[in-house]
């Protein structure tokens, strides 16, 4: 049996269409909302004067109209309340204040090891950069901390394969010191939220959004939703099989396209060719690309031929309209190598669904995995329509 809505859940559903109507394109005035969200005139009203009331949304000035009184703008609140997003990455913990609006407040960075991750020291990392960046923000009312993770998230627990976390309890090392509310997922789908909300997949209904660093994941959008499987492990596209018995892999198989194209594998064999390559990975890509050599080049023609490979495969199966590339390792290559990408994807691809999609590189940089997990306690926000519900914690 369905439950009849009630006033209280049609205010509520009004309420959850005017922000995020006014969220994703503002200013605007009371007649556009009105016509963008299929309200009357008077609903969103009442909507808007609720939501002036909460603090939640500001008048932001005036425009002409055509021979009437002239319109107020409204504007989502930026200082209502902000937010924390947090990318536990290969390398390092990132950890950024926003306000409401997602403008960044403050930042700290953590190196980490690569490959060696003990739960408690990430979360301590966490919690001082969540200390620190509230510190050096000065803000008091935070919505929540989003947290994006190497692996899948289930009940709190993460399951990372390559770092060695098999139902690592994250969450419960976090609540020893913090009671704000916790979002935890999958730092490919933070990213891929991050860029379709602000960056390259805005307005995009399906698209896959590719991870590309130490790690490689995918976030798959269809209908404008996340896929995310029967347990939220969907989008391991990079422990997809490129190579029968091919290169070993971090995570015990052999021939994964990771091995092949994730930062690690690609500065392995620019140092089997060359001397003298920087330690750290980020300065060793950076190198790679900048090299003009055979040598470099015949690193990255390899490693273009089977992204261009891993991305056919991504367009066979979900036919986007968009493939956009990723994450700091993929920013850096696709510099020099997406044409060639392309190329090779156009050689493995269906002619038609390879037709219909682009592929392109993001346009958020490389915080943008902790830009996206900031996205998930505004999200659940928005969907409240404004109404604060201070749930300890959220997995996706």
């Amino acid at each position: 049996m369905h439950r009849r809505l009630t006033v209280r859940d049609l205010r509520a559903g009004n309420r959850a269409r005017v922000l995020r109507a006014l969220y994703f394109d503002q200013p605007r005035s009371r007649q556009e909302l009105a016509g963008v969200t299929g309200l009357s005139q008077a609903s969103v009203s009442n909507v808007v004067a609720e939501l002036i009331a909460d603090g939640v949304v500001v008048e932001a000035g005036q425009v002409d109209s055509d021979g009437g009184r002239p319109r107020v703008l409204l504007r989502v609140n930026p200082a209502h309340a902000a937010v924390v997003g947090v990318d536990v990455g290969e390398t390092h913990v990132l950890v950024e204040a926003f306000d409401l609006t997602l403008q960044r407040l403050a930042e700290a960075t953590f190196p980490m090891e690569p490959d060696v991750h003990s739960v408690d020291a990430v979360a301590r990392r966490v919690l001082e950069g969540v200390e620190r960046c509230l510190a050096e923000s000065g803000v008091g009312d935070v919505l929540g901390v989003g947290i994006g993770v190497p692996g899948q998230v289930e009940h709190g627990l993460v399951y990372a394969q390559t770092v060695g976390w098999r139902g690592v309890a994250l969450e419960q090392s976090l609540r020893t010191g913090t009671d704000l509310p916790l979002f935890l997922d999958n730092g490919a789908n933070t990213l891929g939220q991050a860029e379709v909300w602000f960056g390259a997949g805005r307005g995009t209904g399906d698209a896959v959004v590719a991870l590309i660093g130490s790690g490689v994941g995918a976030s798959v959008i269809t209908g404008g939703v996340l896929y995310r499987g029967s347990s939220g492990g969907a989008g391991e596209w990079g422990h997809t099989t490129v190579a029968l018995d091919g290169r070993p892999c971090r995570c015990g198989a052999h021939g994964c396209l990771e091995a092949y194209i994730g930062a690690s594998a690609v500065v392995d064999r620019y140092r089997a060719v060359k001397k003298d390559v920087p330690a750290e990975q980020e300065a060793a890509l950076a190198a790679l690309v900048a090299d003009g050599s055979r040598a470099a080049r015949d690193v990255l023609a390899e490693t273009a031929r089977y992204a261009g490979l891993g991305i056919a495969n991504l367009i066979n199966l979900f036919n986007p309209s968009q493939v956009i590339v990723g994450g700091w390792a993929g920013l850096l290559l696709g510099a020099r190598i997406l044409d060639d990408v392309r190329t090779q994807a156009s050689r493995h691809a269906l002619h038609r669904p390879f037709e219909q999609a682009s592929i392109t590189m993001c346009e958020l940089g490389p915080e943008s995995v902790a830009l996206g997990a900031a996205t998930l306690p505004v999200a659940e926000f928005l969907a409240a329509g404004g109404v604060r519900h201070r749930i300890p914690s959220r997995v996706f």
